[in-house]
């Protein structure tokens, strides 16, 4: 015997094929728990949860219920640069070792700023693996980094930086700042909107973690090019993803060391209400319930395209991104709207804004989907009826 499933919340009736979308995922997915939310001009219209935060089912997905959102981070950091950026305080077109000396190691005394932050410089992996432990140390992996030679001549090609740009991205605002980027984000962007989403998670919220599961090893195979490199450990491919051997741990995603960590590319925590709130805002010019997180001159800036075609890291894989964050490519969309801009995650999370309709969109789950096409076939049909019913 089944037991109905109960969607929590609040929907605007406007907006129930989201919520039959969201309850269907459910059912056809296998889902375990979720939360989506969207927010249109500051108001907002979707907030659902559903689902259970373990596993094995014990524990229902509350209204405040986080889990780690991998990549989706990205636009969190991302919203840091743009903020800098009208603040006046990073000037994209100059070197990154203006900000950050040791960076001109190895040849990189010219690589500015855009180019760093949109997956073109050539550092999307180090030479060698650090040594266990590394990826939770953030001098040892910066250090690193400044020492790296590019793997491409910077401006050549662009391939996505799926660990490295958070180190990257986080050492320019630690050096502009004096924070950490996960302090930074906190003081200047999380809790001036009262939004839940932390780089760095204290111990205290530990209760309310959702616990990730990853897909079965199964579901991961295949022969695509970009499988066959992320099997192949002397492939650039392969070592974007593994810095250090910690990157190997089964579960190391649901433990403390990984929670507390800021790896900013990949350990966000949050639900959808919270990456909603931001995106909402940068879809408003920056500005949410009278919190200005950056200027709309920034907001542009930052996602305006950079580059576009082939990935020179993920083979097959097209990427469309400005400074950090990505934009609407091939199967990859976020609306209809040729604006909207976000990131998605490792598993299926995902979050955008799309200035033209003012809307701020996400998704976050703890079941983790894998597949060759590397898109999520759960977030777009709620991404459909979302746009069906506006």
């Amino acid at each position: 015997m089944t037991t109905a499933l109960e969607v929590h919340g609040t929907c605007d009736s406007r907006f129930n094929s989201v919520k039959d979308i969201f309850a269907r995922n459910f059912d056809d997915f296998g889902e375990v728990g979720a939360s989506v939310a969207v927010i249109i001009d500051g108001e907002p219209v979707v907030d659902l949860w559903a689902g259970h935060a373990d596993a094995a089912r014990t524990r229902p997905w509350e209204r405040d219920t986080i889990a780690n959102v991998y990549s989706s981070t990205k636009g969190m950091v991302a919203t840091c640069i743009a903020r800098l950026i009208g603040e006046g305080r990073l000037d994209v077109d100059e070197p990154v070792a203006s900000y950050w000396p040791e960076f001109a190691q190895a040849g990189k005394q010219d690589i500015s700023v855009r180019l760093l932050l949109s997956h073109q410089a050539g550092l999307p992996a180090l030479d060698n693996v650090l040594p266990a432990g590394a990826i939770f140390n953030w001098d040892v992996v910066t250090n690193a980094l400044a020492k790296q030679k590019p793997w491409w001549e910077p401006g050549t090609k662009h391939g996505y930086h799926a660990v490295t740009y958070g180190f990257l991205a986080g050492e320019l605002i630690r050096r502009i700042t004096e924070k950490s980027v996960g302090t930074y984000f906190r003081d200047e962007i999380a809790s001036p909107l009262g939004i839940d989403f932390h780089i760095g998670l204290p111990e205290e919220h530990d209760p309310r973690v959702a616990e990730i599961i990853p897909p079965p090893l199964s579901d991961a195979a295949g022969d695509s090019a970009l499988a066959a490199a992320l099997r192949d450990p002397t492939s650039m491919t392969f070592k974007a993803f593994l810095l250090s051997p910690d990157m190997m741990i089964p579960n190391l995603v649901n433990t403390r060391q990984w929670r507390a960590a800021e790896i900013p590319a990949a350990n966000g925590h949050g639900n959808a209400r919270s990456l909603a709130g931001v995106y909402a805002a940068l879809a408003r010019g920056g500005e949410l319930n009278g919190v200005r997180v950056a200027t709309s001159p920034a907001i542009e800036r930052a996602s305006r395209e950079e580059a576009i075609g082939d990935d020179a890291v993920m083979p097959g894989w097209p990427l469309r991104v400005g400074l950090g964050f990505k934009r609407s490519i091939s199967d990859w969309q976020l609306g209809p709207n040729p604006r909207s801009f976000g990131h998605g995650g490792m598993g299926g999370s995902i979050g955008f804004a799309d200035p033209d309709a003012r809307v701020g969109f996400s998704y976050v789950m703890n079941k983790m989907i894998s597949s060759d096409a590397l898109v999520d076939p759960r977030w777009p049909r709620l991404v459909r009826a979302l746009y069906d019913s506006i």
